[in-house]
């Protein structure tokens, strides 16, 4: 088990704080919320932490459950994730952000990671909780 634990990384990133029952009106024109979409297989088995960079620069690391809202200018943005399920697991995703974009979500795959804009808020929000990070 001690094998799938994953190192925080520290953010470079400032944080926007919304409140919950606002998140949704409040998110778009750069406010962009990426969050942890990990399911109940990857938390039994500590897999479900994940690394996450924008355009080389440290959000943080996110479990389940857990969201983070940051600000990205318009235009082309990387997100590179990592998890480790025995094995490190990293993956590139390219995104175009523009005035609409809201939501990015992300996850554990049994093969790499998968991170998708849906502009929608997760199932049970009311459990999400903020980032977490060591500083």
């Amino acid at each position: 088990m001690t094998s799938c634990a994953l190192q925080s990384i520290t953010t470079e990133y400032e944080t926007v704080k919304i409140e919950k029952e606002n998140v949704l009106s409040e998110l778009g024109n750069g406010k962009i919320m990426i969050y942890s979409g990990a399911d109940w297989k990857h938390r039994i088995d500590n897999t479900a932490k994940i690394n996450v960079w924008i355009d080389g620069k440290a959000l943080g690391q996110l479990r389940p459950r857990q969201y983070a809202i940051v600000k990205m200018e318009k235009g082309e943005h990387k997100i590179s994730l990592l998890h480790i399920d025995v094995v490190n697991m990293r993956s590139d995703h390219l995104f175009e952000i523009d005035e609409n974009t809201k939501i990015i979500k992300i996850k554990p795959t049994i093969t790499s990671n998968k991170a998708e804009l849906t502009n929608e808020l997760p199932e049970k929000w009311e459990v999400y909780e903020h980032m977490i990070y060591k500083k």
